[in-house]
């Protein structure tokens, strides 16, 4: 499913709140839950995961596997859990088990001062050899050095394209450049006889759907933060030139135009989709959206490949995103927890299960190339994307994504043709967000 890219200020600060009011900083494991031959006796273990509906009995037919080979345990699955609640929980001293977000920016929030525990007393003793994780789900699990999550499954953006579309305007294949994508995008738009758009060839706009900017980042190779984790929005030109592509593709269609059509888009998770209607003829959006063509118009014909780029040798990366996992400080049942926690993040047939079930990538290099994975190569371009080296995430900060917010908010404006001087409104952001870094207590590693 779609996974949170930016979160409120307030909820970054109230997690400071939380770990700077005493959550214990002990990492080591805690004593062995006791072992039993039936589940009367057994240890029960809480789980609290983002999941609902669906995706929520997929996840606990995995769980329900782990229960029956493992009589010592009874494990409890609480869905629908969100960050607020997570936050509350904590702060009470009232958490679960094992705890699962689907805000991978707040890491750095819930392993400064060891909100969530360290992993990694555990995973030296286990031997669990990290680099079964690509890089970029690597870097969403901890802060400077302290691992306090693991990656469960991943989300990966790549390109969509409606080949019925592609076809009757003469186009052979996916664009590979930012230019083609533009040419693309303006051959397969297509007006109404008042002027108003009515088959938009791919939609710029920060916001859409799943279009942010950090989604763009690994496209055309900008920075975040400089080397001394300085805000480096204003520095780097790479985002100067994503910007002005950007805005110059929605002047082509018309800001008023290209709002006024959005407005009509259709939802996003609903059989009214844009794209799925043919209305919308070339979008990003991450792997879940193929299981919910399948289940909502199956007719659809249509390809999927990575995202076009702006530099070469960087197509065939995307930008990766993903639920994180781990253990809250003050679980009472650490032990227990961690083999649970293990079993899910590290097993290639749990993976590879759950991934069959909400089509979210499996999350370590051989459970995307497990033989249990059913065949949908629509699909298989996403895995493949997973596993490009070039491939990667947003920056973890202490902030969690306040400095996304920050970031945004200067996007509205620019892409609505209120900002004219684009330089120095991105270095007053840069400003905005070091200012921020420096009251949370530091920039990224």
């Amino acid at each position: 499913m779609r996974r949170v890219t930016t979160a409120v200020v307030l909820f970054a600060a109230a997690v400071l709140a939380l770990v700077l009011a005493g959550v214990a900083s002990s990492s080591k494991p805690s004593a062995k839950a006791p072992a039993g031959g039936t589940k009367a006796s057994a240890t029960t273990l809480t789980v609290w995961v983002g999941w609902s509906a669906r995706e929520l009995k997929e996840f606990k037919k995995v769980v329900a596997e782990y229960d029956k080979k493992n009589s010592n345990v009874d494990v409890k699955v609480v869905g629908s859990i969100n960050d607020d609640k997570i936050v509350a929980s904590l702060r009470a001293g009232q958490t679960a088990d094992v705890i699962s977000s689907f805000t991978s920016q707040n890491v750095g929030v819930f392993c400064k001062r060891g909100a969530w525990a360290d992993l990694k007393p555990y995973l030296d003793k286990d031997k669990v050899d990290l680099n079964q994780f690509p890089a970029s789900t690597r870097q969403y699990t901890e802060y400077k050095g302290y691992r306090c999550a693991l990656p469960l499954l991943a989300d990966v953006y790549g390109f969509y394209y409606n080949k019925k579309l592609l076809a009757a305007a003469g186009l052979k294949g996916p664009p590979k450049t930012f230019a083609q994508l533009t040419a693309y995008a303006k051959k397969l738009t297509k007006k109404k006889a008042n002027g108003s758009l009515d088959v938009v060839g791919f939609v710029p706009t920060f916001g859409f759907y799943q279009n942010t900017a950090g989604a763009y980042q690994p496209l055309v190779g900008a920075k975040y933060f400089d080397g001394s984790g300085k805000s480096a929005l204003g520095k780097d030109a790479n985002w100067q030139k994503l910007l002005k592509w950007q805005k110059g593709l929605i002047d082509w269609y018309g800001h008023g135009k290209l709002v006024k059509w959005q407005a009509g888009a259709g939802d996003e998770f609903s059989a009214s989709h844009a794209f799925e209607r043919g209305k919308l003829a070339m979008m990003m959006d991450g792997e879940w959206r193929v299981a919910f063509v399948a289940a909502e118009h199956p007719e659809l014909q249509y390809g999927t490949a990575p995202m076009p780029v702006m530099g070469a040798g960087t197509y065939g990366a995307g930008y990766i995103n993903g639920t994180i996992i781990g253990i809250p400080e003050r679980g009472k049942n650490r032990d227990e927890a961690w083999k649970l926690v293990k079993y899910l993040t590290t097993n290639d047939h749990a993976l590879a299960t759950f991934s069959n079930g909400i089509r979210n990538v499996p999350s370590t290099r051989t459970s995307a190339h497990s033989k249990e994975l059913k065949p949908d190569k629509n699909f298989a371009a996403f895995t493949k994307i997973f596993t490009h080296p070039k491939s990667a995430t947003i920056p973890i900060t202490p902030l969690g994504a306040a400095h996304l917010d920050t970031f945004q908010s200067f996007l509205a404006k620019w892409q609505s043709g209120k900002i004219s001087d684009l330089v120095g409104g991105l270095e007053k952001v840069d400003e905005q967000i070091d200012a921020k870094m420096k009251r949370a207590g530091g920039g990224p590693p």
